[in-house]
């Protein structure tokens, strides 16, 4: 059996950029006005203010103003609502980022939901999931959307496979089963509590990792010539999947770190300057 392809996430995200600053100085020279990507940090998680961080650096890299909003971690809901709310009322901003998680006082689904459809960034918004589903033009979960943009930036063949998506969760598995179906996928969404887990992964042309649990797929689960798509990412700069074990017998793989990472971040970039260029066509 040939090499495996490695799937680099940071290559995908070096040429979406490259695409996003020529759009962005359109955008500028036909309106003279930059778009303005919020981020809101609750708290101080310092894995949180660090990916904070590392998208505002995206944002400045593309052409992108970084709008920084920094709560504390005894904001309540209607307090974080309200700002949510001035921010869709703010015509120079494009995109709007709730960083996940939010304190467990809060009620994150409601947030989320509140975030204009226009503006939701992060694809997060139930509207936007309803519509991605229903083969609209809602914007698309950030990380989702950047595994559906590596598989084809790599010409991995989608149609009519078998894939397998381990979690379940409203921002990661439940999306990335969505438009992987609309991509013509057998889609087949499997958790921790699936019964014979190994059993299916074992039928999966393409398998996605998205339980948050260190090295939790096997390599004698996997189907040789299988695609794995790690989404996981845990202490230690280990993913979901013994990659260490499994990537040999698979025909492509995204590692941990470096993987899916990037184009999560570029995917949120991909969406601002979308949304901007929606409202100037309008």
């Amino acid at each position: 059996m040939s090499e495996p392809l490695v799937l680099d996430g940071r290559v995908v995200a070096k040429a979406v950029e490259a695409d996003l600053q020529a759009r962005v100085e359109l955008i500028k020279q036909k309106t003279g006005v930059t778009p303005v990507l919020a981020t809101i940090l609750v708290g101080d998680n310092p894995a949180s203010v660090t990916y904070v961080r590392m998208k505002g650096n995206a944002c400045k890299r593309v052409g992108i103003e970084p709008l920084k909003i920094e709560l504390p971690e005894s904001t309540t809901t209607e307090e974080l609502l309200k700002v949510i709310e001035e921010l869709n009322a703010d015509d120079k901003v494009s995109g709007i980022l709730l960083q996940h998680p939010v304190p467990k006082h809060i009620d994150e689904k409601k947030c989320f939901d509140a975030i204009s459809v226009e503006k939701d960034a992060d694809g997060v918004n139930t509207a936007s999931f309803g519509s991605v589903t229903m083969g609209g033009n809602g914007f698309k979960c950030a990380t989702p959307f950047g595994i559906i943009t590596i598989l084809k930036y790599y010409g991995i063949e989608l149609d009519g496979k078998h894939a397998v998506v381990i979690g379940r969760s409203p921002i990661l598995g439940k999306p990335v089963s969505m438009l992987l179906l609309n991509e013509n996928c057998t889609v087949t969404i499997c958790h921790t509590h699936t019964k014979n887990l190994p059993e299916e992964v074992k039928r999966a042309d393409v398998v996605v990792a998205a339980v948050g649990r260190p090295k939790f797929v096997k390599a004698e689960w996997i189907k040789e010539g299988a695609v794995l798509v790690d989404a996981g990412y845990n202490a230690g700069n280990v993913g979901d999947i013994d990659l260490e074990n499994a990537a040999p017998l698979s025909s492509a793989y995204t590692p941990v770190p470096g993987g899916c990472g990037p184009c999560t971040i570029a995917m949120l970039m991909q969406q601002t300057v979308e949304s901007a260029e929606r409202k100037l066509a309008k």
